[in-house]
């Protein structure tokens, strides 16, 4: 299949593997993939297994749900409450632990919980449903954002009065700063997620090498992608030249997608936002803007409510750690013991993209 086999071809995995050894320093290579998608794929594919032993690739806070506050699942849990109410949701959101319960079991008691996969299949739901109030729980990076902003303006080209967003947007190259700013994280290059970079292009990212000092790759999600983008990295760290590059330019342009961006520009404006294990991030956020007030449900449904209340989990899950990339999950106390896929304390074990829950699968 093109674009598929191409990029898992085994001659040229072992070329690129080989093209790695040639090229690694003497000294510890730390790698940040800030995607859950490449964090699986790495694994997934066994690429760990073809690298140098001291080069290492650290997982970063790239999965949306890993980093959702548990402030804003409770939230969700509550508006449970209301008898004339439907939660729409992604189904990894579903088993994230809020501070007493979780949508999946709010699910078995209520069965006013659903399953969405897109969000415009909240638009159906509240047709369907013109008595019930639909909330769909916005969460995601730039990638989700333009077709929850194309939902936010069909339903008001529609005039749908009994639909709602509880929007948990977040934004991936504030959160690269605000990294770079933990003098505990030593970094010497970052793998800037495909997906996002295909809405957002490239040059979001050219404060990187700029002010910081580090390279940067944009890449893809196959083993050649992959061992590509590290390979270019160790170019840029073995000559002292850090740059911006581009891997995965058959998928992202230096402008990104335009017409994306100008959608979420007119739904979204930026804010501070909480992200769960690291805190308040400046200018790290989307949420809805005032034009669309009557989609807000934060906004509506504000009652009984603290804007992203302070995590309350278990002070033993290092789930924080393990998104900033301090540490691995091995080293988590928590991790397989108590805190196993079918009973998460964290959420990093949750969903499919989560650091916890890759290395529970996939070691």
């Amino acid at each position: 299949m093109r674009y598929i086999d191409e990029f898992r071809d085994k001659n040229l995995v072992k070329e690129l593997s080989g093209r790695i050894k040639e090229i690694m320093p003497p000294q510890p290579i730390r790698i940040m993939e800030v995607c859950g998608t490449h964090t699986q794929a790495f694994f997934r594919f066994g690429l760990d297994k073809l690298l140098p032993g001291n080069l290492s690739l650290v997982s970063g806070p790239g999965c949306p749900v890993c980093v959702s506050p548990q402030g804003y699942i409770d939230r969700a849990i509550g508006l449970l409450d209301r008898k004339d109410t439907i939660i729409l949701t992604f189904g990894d959101m579903l088993c994230v632990p809020g501070a007493d319960s979780s949508l999946e079991k709010k699910r078995a008691e209520s069965g006013n919980v659903r399953i969405a996969y897109s969000a415009m299949d909240s638009l159906q739901v509240a047709r369907d449903n013109p008595r019930k109030k639909v909330i769909f729980l916005a969460v995601g990076f730039e990638t989700t954002a333009p077709t929850i902003a194309l939902s936010i303006i069909a339903a008001q080209k529609e005039k749908l009065k009994n639909l709602f967003f509880l929007a948990s947007l977040k934004l991936i190259p504030p959160v690269i700063a605000f990294l770079l700013g933990d003098k505990r994280l030593k970094i010497n290059g970052f793998l800037c997620p495909g997906h996002v970079s295909a809405i957002i292009g490239t040059r979001p990212y050219a404060f990187i090498p700029a002010k910081f000092k580090i390279g940067c790759c944009v890449t893809g999600f196959e083993p050649v992608d992959i061992l590509e983008g590290v390979y270019f990295l160790l170019q840029q760290i073995t000559s002292g030249k850090p740059r911006l590059a581009n891997q995965y330019a058959r998928v992202v342009k230096k402008e990104g997608n335009p017409k994306a961006k100008r959608k979420m520009a007119q739904v979204f404006k930026i804010t501070d936002a909480f992200w769960r294990g690291l805190g308040c991030i400046p200018g790290s956020g989307l949420k809805i803007r005032k034009e669309f007030a009557r989609f807000d449900a934060e906004k509506i449904f504000p009652a009984g409510y603290k804007r992203y209340a302070p995590d309350n989990v278990q002070k033993k899950c290092r789930c924080g750690d393990v998104l900033k990339g301090i540490i691995s999950p091995r080293e988590c106390p928590l991790y397989k013991k108590i805190c196993l896929p079918d009973n998460p304390i964290g959420p990093c074990m949750v969903s499919s993209e989560g650091t916890c829950n890759t290395y529970y699968k996939y070691h």
